[in-house]
């Protein structure tokens, strides 16, 4: 059994992460640490977790705690993940994995020479929907993948994460917070990487980070992949993968409270379709990175990826500042 400590442990934790520990058959949390010592007491007892700290430092330093999981806000990320390297604790880290491309390099190379392991939580490629629809592109249902959407709305005004909308703390709005996780799928589910990106972003009064996004991913293999993100929008996600027999969908693909049907169609005919749930992906990817600390494999999702990912967005953000195209 696998003893997690979870870094910053917010309303990304208690929400997400926590039920999907509670789900979890190989791992649970022993740990947490809060910047505000009474907080972080108050949170283990309501969770009853037995230890509780107000630094990472302190939590790392804890002989009970085998892996370090990192929920900080997206600016502590790279100080966070350095520190659990120092103690060679394997570190699990939230998406977006740095405030640029440069910090996750840092951290990559940090866990490369301590020999720990270091993964990035993009739980979106453990959800059933996605992995339903990269296996059916592999097995060639659609043929050659020519154009692919994905797209992630959340309205992020009334959200308790308010930390999200400060510039000093997150990497960025919805691009960085939501959209990476489209990103990193299209990639996933296309198997190739982004050669170069063309953005756009809308901004309001609400907050100095962009309210919403459309972004154009031109692939190595020449396809084109459109990614659209919103923080003013109705919840909504989709995915779609058009190929030159037919395309794959699912609407609400990246979603864990429902239900997603995952679609086939040949023009207007409805060739396949399949029901399937990611309500457990959290446990899943939790147990996932336990199951590669006790193998002392590499993760599913190294610390590379997440590099990766950040090249990305780092190609965005110059995008709309230039308005131009932009290479990855």
């Amino acid at each position: 059994m696998i003893r997690y400590g979870i870094v910053g442990f917010g309303l990304h934790a208690v929400k997400r992460v926590m039920p999907g520990f509670h789900r979890a058959s190989r791992c649970r949390v022993v740990a947490l640490s809060r910047r505000d010592l009474g907080q972080a007491q108050a949170s283990a007892r309501q969770f009853r977790i037995e230890h509780a700290f107000a630094s990472t430092a302190d939590l790392c330093g804890c002989p009970e705690v085998d892996v370090v999981y990192v929920c900080s806000p997206d600016a502590l990320h790279c100080a966070d993940v350095l520190t659990a390297v120092q103690y060679r604790k394997p570190v699990l880290c939230e998406k977006p994995m740095a405030m640029n491309a440069n910090q996750a390099r840092t951290m990559v190379k940090a866990a490369r020479d301590a020999g720990v392991t270091l993964g990035v939580a993009q739980v979106m490629r453990f959800e059933e929907s996605v992995r339903l629809i990269r296996e059916r592109i592999v097995e060639g249902a659609i043929g050659r993948p020519q154009v692919a959407s994905a797209s992630f709305f959340v309205p992020m005004l009334t959200s308790a994460r308010t930390w999200a909308a400060n510039p000093k703390l997150a990497a960025g709005g919805p691009m960085s917070d939501i959209g990476v996780h489209c990103m990193d799928a299209l990639r996933f589910v296309l198997s190739d990487e982004v050669r170069t990106v063309s953005a756009r972003a809308h901004y309001d009064s609400h907050s100095a980070l962009e309210a919403s996004a459309a972004v154009l991913l031109e692939f190595s293999g020449g396809m084109l992949g459109t990614v659209s993100v919103s923080a003013r929008s109705p919840y909504q996600t989709h995915l779609e993968v058009a190929g030159e027999n037919g395309r794959l969908s699912a609407q609400y693909a990246f979603t864990m409270e429902r239900a997603v049907t995952v679609e086939l169609r040949r023009g207007v005919e409805l060739v396949e379709s399949r029901e399937v749930s990611n309500a457990d992906v959290y446990a899943v990817q939790v147990d996932a990175f336990a199951a590669a600390t006790e193998a002392g494999r590499e993760f599913e999702i190294p610390g590379e990826e997440g590099v990766k990912n950040q090249l990305i967005l780092d190609a965005a953000f110059r995008s709309v500042k230039s308005g131009r195209t932009e290479f990855v």
